[in-house]
């Protein structure tokens, strides 16, 4: 009997022993989802914690800048004190040593109306050229403007650019306003220090004076889109070759442009354009020499048109033009004037077609050192005179206008810059502008950039 007992004891035990080590187990699992509970829950107030602090710091961000714009507002709103407009301010310094066949005080394009510009090679030997002075600047908000003053070889103080420039238009569209460069062709927006040769191409000097800038107005619009597309209008007083400078209300001339622009891959970017430019000259004025050697004045008054299509193309490997980099730039221009002429009190109808073109390409071989080739060419064209035969008078008594010639000119240059606050250049041109002979000239020049200057056009 003891022994039934003893086993049954035994039993019992041996089946109430794993209940108690489940039991166990179960208040182990309870235990760890407690802690991971209160643990997230810890963790989770934290977080909380740190987001509204955040929230009451981005309040405060946003508030005050909501308040520095309205203090910035408020103080472009107040006149500029003493030191309130700081302009960003540079010289440009410039000199050429000139050597030539031929004496440059005798220079003209057989053929062409003198434009009265400054396009004679520089005087023989050491000479200044135009040193130019920048201030430009925002003036608030809504406006820049700039100022560009040339000091001649002459000693004479010209303003180049003196305009402002919208800001805050919107939509691509700017408004510029005062006295400018146009924006027609390619080279002509561009200042001449940063031109690839020392002087302008032939067309420019024979259908633009050098280049045209004019007071008037600009509007430009700047297409949302990935490939450039830029188109623009100007109307000016007209006082600037071809145009000529007369007391009357209303534009004396007026010009289109638009522009095409894009890159083919990582290393070559083009940009193509046409331009139309319309000027009505009164008594454009130029003195010549009749067939008896006797000075004259030539007039001419009527319309003046003219056409530019322009294009560049850029590369450089990767797009880094720190090493080597190559430019192929070329414009034609094509010209009509209609009116009437006016010589030794004799007036008749005038009518000319005259073109020209240039090509150039430099290249970059090394950091620091280029090389450039330019052809320039104009063509005389059909030139209608009707006071050929009245009073006597041959083409001899117009030998600028009635000269067939067309003028060409090849150019070679080498420049180094060390930096890019200077640059020397040595330029090397058989130039057949005159009739019946060529100018040899040997050109060295120095740039040299004083000071902040804004990067230029494309």
């Amino acid at each position: 009997m003891f022994r039934c007992h003893t086993i049954a004891a035994a039993v019992a035990l041996a089946c109430t022993a794993p209940v108690h080590a489940q039991d166990a187990e179960l208040g182990r699992i309870r235990d760890e989802i407690r802690q991971i509970r209160e643990n997230y829950e810890q963790r989770i107030q934290q977080l909380e914690k740190r987001l509204s602090e955040a929230e009451a710091k981005a309040g405060k961000a946003e508030a005050s800048a909501v308040q520095a714009e309205n203090t910035a507002l408020q103080a472009a709103r107040r006149p500029a004190g003493g030191n309130a407009f700081n302009p960003a301010m540079s010289v440009i310094l410039q000199g050429t040593y000139a050597r030539t066949s031929r004496d440059p005080n005798d220079f003209q394009l057989s053929g062409f109306a003198p434009s009265g510009g400054e396009v004679a090679p520089p005087r023989r030997g050491f000479s200044l050229g135009e040193s130019e002075l920048f201030m430009t600047g925002n003036i608030d908000p809504y406006f820049r403007g700039q100022l560009v003053a040339s000091l001649t070889p002459e000693d004479q103080l010209e303003v180049e650019e003196a305009f402002f420039q919208t800001l805050a238009l919107g939509k691509g569209y700017t408004l510029k306003g005062g006295r400018f460069l146009s924006g027609i062709g390619y080279l002509n927006e561009i200042h001449q220090h940063a031109w690839d040769f020392q002087d302008a191409p032939l067309p420019y000097k024979a259908f633009l004076g050098g280049r045209l800038n004019d007071d008037g107005v600009q509007l430009k619009w700047v297409a949302p889109t990935e490939t450039l597309v830029e188109l623009g209008g100007e109307v000016g007083r007209g006082r600037s070759f071809p145009g000529s400078d007369k007391e009357k209300n209303g534009a004396g001339a007026w010009g289109l442009f638009g522009h095409m622009g894009g890159d083919v891959g990582a290393s070559t970017a083009w940009r193509a354009g046409l331009s139309y430019y319309r000027s009505a000259p009164a008594n454009r004025s130029f003195p010549d020499l009749d067939a008896t050697g006797s000075e004259v004045t030539q007039a001419f008054s009527g319309t003046s048109k003219l056409w530019v299509a322009d294009a560049v193309l850029k590369w450089a490997p990767n797009g880094n033009a720190t090493v080597h980099n190559f430019k192929l730039q070329g414009e034609y221009f094509r010209r009509n004037e209609d009116g009437r002429l006016a010589s030794n009190g004799n007036v008749g109808p005038f009518d000319s077609r005259q073109s020209g073109w240039y090509a150039q390409s430099v290249y970059q071989f090394m950091p620091q050192w280029r090389v450039g080739y330019r052809y320039d060419r104009l063509n005389h064209g059909t030139v209608s005179n009707a006071l050929v035969g009245v009073a006597g008078l041959t083409p001899a008594d117009f030998p600028l206008l009635m000269s067939h010639h067309n003028p060409t000119r090849n150019t070679v240059m080498v420049d180094w810059s060390p930096t890019e606050f200077s640059r020397i250049r040595l330029q090397f041109a058989a130039d057949k502008s005159r009739m019946g002979t060529t100018d040899n000239q040997v050109l060295l020049q120095y740039l040299y950039s004083l000071g902040a200057h804004g990067a230029h056009q494309f």
